[in-house]
């Protein structure tokens, strides 16, 4: 009996959206008065930074500083429409959208800040500071705050602007049934380097090693935070959590957290993420978006990891000390009958 050391090596690629039916959203851009832009979205947050994100698009196109920006994730029935927060899709999708409601309404704010300057719209650039000014000529400007009062309150128009970002359906060929379900794809690779006790079946992850492809990280703080946080759920996914047996009645499940088995911070393996940028040519200023894509390759490399260590393939989650204990007994079993 003894403790063996295994390493699993696993990749994946990861579909950006799903465009089984086109795959519409939209974004509403508006000015305040005082010269703040509100987004409006039906994507919804759900932790992984989304609203951080649009209001960045929305500013680097609109070209005022991100504080400057509001998102405002409506529900369905008063937000603009959109298909969902789903299969990796809100960066792109949404911000694809938000650049086209922002150049807009940033074309509504130009104009009428060249009527104020009596200038042309096309001779105007903005400095990223909240200033409205001529090119070449930076002292004749106006603050994006009086621009917003003119607009309001002197020539009654709206800043404001549209965007609904649309992947055209594709159709399977009758001959083959191929299609192009996404326009880009994401890309990772995991090396787990993990420890089990052939006697108890215990396993310890020692490292994890991620590398992924995502696109251009529009927040590179944010993207690290959630890879890293995606390969620790994907260590849960491979050795704790499971709906069994209570699924799908529930009277003998847990409860809450206490109950339900999953790592805590001594289980959580040294992990190290590795970003390349490479930037997609049809994404908002490149980006693709890490996605459910920074959980994935860990439950592969996880059991490659395991088979490497002992000599089993256990193909059902999660990989407990009983499975593999059972599977080490009937791997003993068949040799020797082999015998």
């Amino acid at each position: 009996m003894a403790i063996r050391h295994g390493r699993g090596v696993a990749a994946i690629n990861y579909p950006t959206g799903m465009n089984l039916g086109g795959d519409p959203t939209q974004a509403l851009v508006h000015s305040t008065p005082t010269g703040n832009f509100m987004v409006s979205l039906s994507s919804v947050d759900l932790g992984q930074g989304m609203k951080q994100i649009m209001a960045q698009i929305c500013a680097e196109t609109i070209g005022v500083p991100t504080e400057r920006v509001i998102v405002d994730t409506a529900d369905t029935d008063t937000g603009p429409h959109c298909m969902g927060t789903f299969a990796s899709r809100g960066t792109h999708r949404a911000g694809n959208a938000v650049i086209q409601a922002a150049r807009e309404a940033r074309q509504v704010m130009l104009e009428v800040a060249a009527e104020a300057l009596e200038v042309d719209a096309g001779d105007l650039e903005t400095d990223g500071t909240g200033n409205i000014q001529v090119k070449g000529a930076p002292s004749k400007s106006i603050s994006i705050f009086d621009t917003a009062l003119i607009a309001h309150f002197k020539l009654g128009r709206s800043i404001s602007g549209r965007g609904m970002f649309l992947v055209p359906r594709s159709y399977p060929e009758a001959a083959t049934g191929a299609m192009k379900p996404s326009t880009c794809y994401a890309h990772a690779c995991t090396v787990a380097d993990v420890e089990v006790d052939d006697e108890t079946g215990e396993v310890t992850v020692l490292s994890v090693k991620n590398v992924f492809e995502i696109g251009r990280a529009l927040n590179p703080k944010m993207v690290e935070q959630q890879l890293v946080g995606g390969s620790w759920m994907g260590i849960s996914h491979a050795l704790y959590e499971t709906t069994e047996p209570y699924y799908p009645a529930r009277e003998h499940g847990p409860t809450d957290f206490n109950e339900y088995l999953m790592p805590g911070p001594g289980d959580l393996a040294k992990t190290e993420v590795i970003v390349l940028e490479r930037p997609a040519a049809d994404g908002p200023y490149g980006a693709k978006g890490p996605g459910e894509m920074c959980a994935n390759p860990q439950i592969p490399a996880i059991a490659n990891a395991i088979f490497d260590a002992v000599g089993v393939r256990i193909d059902t989650l999660p990989i407990t000390p009983e499975r593999i204990l059972r599977a080490l007994k009937a791997d003993g079993a068949a040799a020797h009958r082999g015998r």
